[in-house]
């Protein structure tokens, strides 16, 4: 299913004012983005429950991805749920450089938890590229016992456009194609700093 921008916008106000926390209906989120919790958010309505709820806000891309590409200025965290710890490793059928499970993932999600005083229980939101990596972070976390784990379908950077001039370009949805706040200026009290 696609997300276009203002259709996801306006549901998500629509459910705002009903104060309905979620407009997306499980089903019609594509399978390789769902979670066994069954907890999701589209991009504008994850910058609003982050504004008015106590929340840890992770992006769970690589360290290289919020280095070129940005990151939300709300983000508390960027805690990569897979790495990239050398570029000589291919993988064919993706046809692109390996990533590597973060096995620090888990102990930083609940490191940063506790900083906001928060357990397993508390709200994460967390946020990747299109909403596939973070789906399955949540999963990750669901399986070591946190409750309250929403991933954000459309990302980062949203869909790819399979029609029209923008065709093959990820443009239909996700946080920067609806102008939520982001930055490409880090600040390194939110960056994962071990090797």
């Amino acid at each position: 299913m696609k997300f276009p921008g203002r259709t996801i916008a306006t549901a998500a106000l629509l459910a705002f004012a009903a104060g309905s926390v979620q407009a997306i209906d499980s089903a019609q989120v594509p399978p390789k983005k769902r979670t066994t919790l069954g907890l999701y958010l589209t991009a504008p309505e994850a910058y609003e429950v982050a504004q008015r709820e106590k929340v840890l806000f992770v992006d769970v891309r690589t360290r290289a991805e919020v280095s070129f590409v940005g990151m939300p200025t709300i983000a508390h965290a960027n805690i990569p749920y897979m790495e990239m710890d050398a570029f000589y490793g291919w993988d064919e059928d993706k046809g692109n450089f390996k990533l590597e499970p973060n096995a620090e993932f888990v102990p930083t999600v609940l490191q940063r938890l506790a900083e906001l005083g928060l357990d397993r229980r508390g709200k994460v939101i967390l946020i990747c590229r299109s909403g596939d990596r973070s789906g399955k972070a949540a999963d990750l976390l669901a399986s070591h016992g946190f409750s309250n784990v929403w991933t954000v379908v459309d990302g980062f950077e949203g869909d790819v456009a399979h029609e029209g001039r923008q065709a093959g370009q990820r443009a239909v949805n996700g946080w920067k194609n609806a102008n939520l706040p982001w930055t490409y200026t880090l600040t390194k009290n939110k960056m994962y700093l071990r090797p």
